[in-house]
């Protein structure tokens, strides 16, 4: 089997034990909640961590959700990813939010992830994979967007 297909396979099977599916399949059609991330990207020698608390800024409660990290470097090959995260790709590491209570916090999610190589920036990106299947009407407080600079500054979303 390739590399890609067992990667697939694994992959699949995560989200299943996750009860994760596609952002737009909706499992209660009246279930609306409004998912957000708030956090912090830092990158320092080569290594990114990332600290993020997701939100639930709805009416309704969220049993779980799916955030997604994606980076514009390659992670290096050995990888130790957060409790409830998994990598499912060259750039990219997905995480379970836990509970999201109506108007409430999930699971602190702290990322430390080594790259390949030694960048002087790298993009992140965080995003919504899974919504629990409730409806999120407003997209613009889950979906963000960083620039890391290799300063060891830390960037705040």
């Amino acid at each position: 089997m390739r590399r890609g297909a067992v990667r697939s396979v694994v992959v699949a099977g995560l989200l299943v034990l996750y009860g994760a599916g596609p952002a737009d399949a909706r499992s209660d059609p009246d279930a609306e909640a409004d998912v957000a991330y708030h956090g912090r990207v830092r990158l320092a020698h080569g290594q990114l961590k990332v600290w993020m608390v997701p939100r639930n800024e709805g009416p309704g409660a969220v049993p779980n959700a799916t955030v997604r990290v994606r980076l514009s470097a390659d992670l290096a090959d050995a990888q130790e990813p957060a409790g409830g995260c998994a990598r499912v790709g060259r750039r990219e590491v997905a995480c379970e939010t836990g509970a999201l209570p109506r108007h409430g916090r999930g699971r602190h999610i702290v990322l430390l992830l080594g790259l390949r190589e030694r960048p002087a920036e790298v993009a992140v990106r965080i995003d919504t994979l899974w919504d629990g299947g409730a409806a999120d009407r407003d997209r613009a407080n889950n979906e963000h967007v960083v620039l890391a600079l290799d300063t060891g500054d830390t960037y705040a979303f």
